[in-house]
Formats: C-alpha cells, structure tokens, sequence
C-alpha cells in the first residue's frame, strides 16, 4: 500500500493547539497527497464535524476545552464504531493509556517521542484496512439475494 493509495481517506484532527494541528496537517499532507483534512478545536466542534465529514480515522488530544479527548472518544465509537481513534498527547502514562482503551480508542501516542515516520505508518496501515480493496468481503450485494425455494 502506498500513500497515494490513500484517495478519498478522511483524516480529523481534533487538537486545541492550532500550531500542532497545522503541523500535523503538514506531516500528513506531504506524504498523502490526496487525504481529506478536517480539523476542530473543542469538543463541541468536534462532534459537530465529526457528523458532517465522517472521517475513517481521528487524531483525539485528551484535554480539550468543552469536554476531554476520552469522553469524546466514547461518544464518537458510540455513534461510529467504524472510526478509528488515535489519542495523541503529551500526556503519556499508564493510566491515560488503559483509559485510551476503555474509551475504544485505537492507538495512543504521545506526542513528545512518537516520529513523524511512526505517525505515517499508522496513517499508511489504517487506510490500507479501510480501502474497497482491502474490504472486498465485507461489501454487501446490490442486489437481495433471491428467496430460498
């Protein structure tokens, strides 16, 4: 699976600190050209986007203003199970972590010694899962099947 094979894959930063979210959006951007990017700065806006974009994959930080990064994360896989949650934060213990689980979050990174390269794998491995390809058996026909006789 390579980057540009990540067409039409929708990425959301929900991330209060707008600098790390335009770097983010950077390292991102310069290895998959075509993702979709959305982003929001609360937990309010978050939701909000999170109903209209529907992304497939979401960057979460844990402590946001109007709620925290893991009742967000309940919420979210709650309404969209089929989301996939990274919390990245600077916050890196033990008990953030099993939290990160509890909640449904898929991975957790932190940001001050994950790689930009580490953060691109994960990219790359999460939209190869995601592609029609990839998804092949899980499609459902377009048609119903005929009635047994």
């Amino acid at each position: 699976m390579s980057a540009k094979d990540c067409v039409s894959f929708k990425v959301m930063m929900v991330e209060d600190d707008g600098r790390f979210r335009r770097s983010l959006a950077g390292l991102l951007l310069s290895r998959f050209h075509s993702i979709a990017l959305d982003e929001a700065a609360d937990a309010v806006e978050a939701m909000e986007k999170v109903k209209n974009f529907l992304p497939q994959l979401i960057f979460m930080d844990i402590k946001l203003p109007g709620g925290n990064g893991f009742d967000l994360t309940r919420r979210i896989k709650t309404l969209y199970p089929e989301i996939k949650v990274v919390i990245l934060t600077t916050y890196d213990f033990p008990e953030y972590r099993e939290a990160a689980r509890a909640c449904g979050a898929s991975h957790f990174l932190s940001k001050g010694s994950s790689t930009a390269e580490e953060i691109q794998h994960l990219v790359e491995e999460l939209c190869a899962q995601w592609t029609p390809s990839g998804m092949r058996s899980a499609v459902r026909p377009t048609h119903p099947e005929p009635p047994p006789i």
